[in-house]
């Protein structure tokens, strides 16, 4: 079977010897995703056309005019839409739904002639922080089955960590790329919104979704930003930015100046192991002679609450048009509009969905706008000048990606606000807009992931991963 390489360089450096071919690497994925189909991290695998793909890929490698991201096979996350494939959000609504279209990073991904091998599993429409909200069941993480992959991008990472493909796609709206990619020990990161394209992206949050990659390594993490990045006339929200050869400016950095939120090591919420983590990470920092200084951040209880308003107001919105009459599922028991409308969305949405179309109708009602959604804006923009100011002072801010490592599968929680607590760290970012990673930082004592995160100025991916290929080498 094929092994697990920690970059494409040394793919590209095997294929250049003649050692591997592309076809060879994914004939061995396809072997390792059958032997590893407990972990449910596949929807769906594209055999016969990752197979068709990989022989051109080898041809163009032959002639000396394969693309950058020749001898990459990637999976993506099944809310990512790729013509002529099924995508489904991992939900029953969208049974039997077929791409028209591909999305852009699809496109820019295939352009560049990386292997596209399968259709990940993931939370429902991005819903949740554990993968368990998904129709087709849980993604099992690969180093303890009994423990979660994370959420919402879990299929995406545990791929990537099993060996079953050697990078993937995710989306990250409040932490769905770098908190899986903690929980799985690799590298997960968010670029600042609006630097990729979300067209062709089954939305969760139009103000929050951004596509991220789970890799190995910082330089993949480059390398895939690089191509994905940039103008697309068919998002507005972009930024109008040129985008940098990332992959090829990764270079030491100078001493910094980095912030770690105190209340990650006052908290008693956080996990022993995790603060003790974070303690070693920040000594190691000290030593190497950059600045390290705890903060304040006076809004912290204010980041779940203000987050889970505004995404949930945004689902309720873009979640209503899976009615049961344009595609997908339709209730055999309808009757007539009104009951195919109810019917169908009650029987095709999973329970979180429908709890979070609900709260968020809520919030958009008459008489509870202005308390709890224009509210909300307002705590956003807060949130937002206050950590653009600690971002003024300091290069970066430390934090752990979540507040514990992967928990069991099936830990039922009586309330699910204390599930939504464990995106505490992560939510500053996507309320901001602010680009951030989340990398492996070793285990804890039971050897399960512990990840720690960086959080840096928008547009200025550049430094976060020069920093982030540095902070890996500590």
């Amino acid at each position: 079977m094929v092994k697990s390489y920690a970059s494409l360089i040394e793919i590209k450096n095997e294929i250049k010897k003649g050692e591997i071919t592309v076809e060879g690497l994914v004939r061995g994925y396809l072997k390792k995703i059958s032997a590893n189909a407990h972990l449910n991290a596949f929807n769906e695998v594209f055999e016969q056309d990752a197979l068709v793909c990989a022989q051109k890929v080898d041809s163009k490698i032959k002639q000396g005019i394969a693309g950058k991201l020749a001898g990459m096979v990637i999976a993506i996350k099944d809310n990512i839409c790729y013509k002529g494939h099924k995508a489904s959000a991992s939900s029953k609504i969208l049974t039997g739904f077929t791409s028209v279209y591909s999305s852009t990073v699809v496109e820019r991904l295939i352009a560049e002639d990386a292997v596209i091998i399968g259709r990940c599993n993931c939370d429902e429409f991005a819903m949740g922080a554990s993968n368990e909200t998904s129709f087709f069941g849980p993604v099992k993480n690969h180093v303890d089955n009994t423990r979660v992959s994370g959420g919402s991008s879990g299929g995406s990472a545990v791929a990537v960590q099993a060996g079953l493909c050697h990078a993937a796609l995710g989306t990250d709206t409040g932490g769905s790329v770098r908190q899986p990619a903690s929980f799985c020990g690799l590298v997960g990161l968010k670029p600042t919104y609006g630097r990729i394209s979300r067209h062709g992206i089954i939305a969760y949050a139009s103000s929050f979704d951004q596509v991220g990659s789970i890799t190995r390594s910082v330089e993949d993490a480059a390398l895939l930003l690089e191509v994905m990045a940039g103008p697309d006339e068919y998002d507005s929200t972009l930024a109008d930015i040129g985008v940098p050869s990332y992959s090829n400016n990764i270079h030491p950095p100078s001493p910094k100046k980095i912030a770690y939120l105190q209340e990650s090591l006052s908290s008693p919420g956080v996990d022993s192991e995790v603060k003790a983590n974070l303690i070693k990470y920040i000594e190691k920092l000290r030593a190497e002679g950059h600045i390290v200084k705890p903060i304040a951040f006076e809004y912290l209880d204010y980041l779940v609450p203000a987050y889970y308003i505004l995404a949930m107001a945004e689902a309720s919105s873009n979640l209503s048009r899976y009615d049961g009459v344009h595609y997908g599922y339709r209730s055999p028991a309808s009757t007539d509009l009104i009951s195919t409308y109810k019917r169908s969305r009650s029987e095709g949405f999973g329970k979180e969905v429908k709890r979070r179309i609900m709260l968020g109708t809520f919030v958009l009602s008459a008489g509870y706008y202005d308390a709890y959604y224009a509210k909300a804006q307002k705590v956003r923009r807060l949130i937002r000048e206050k950590t653009d100011a600690i971002l003024k002072e300091y290069d970066f801010i430390l934090v752990p990606t979540a507040p514990e490592p992967a928990f069991q599968i099936g830990k039922v929680e009586k309330d699910p606000v204390v599930t939504y607590l464990s995106d505490i760290f992560t939510v500053q970012a996507s309320l901001t807009g602010a680009p951030a990673i989340s990398l492996p930082a070793g285990n804890n004592s039971k050897g399960l992931p512990l990840g720690l995160q960086l959080i840096t100025r928008h547009f200025e991916e550049q430094e976060l991963l020069n920093f982030s290929k540095y902070f890996l080498e500590l």
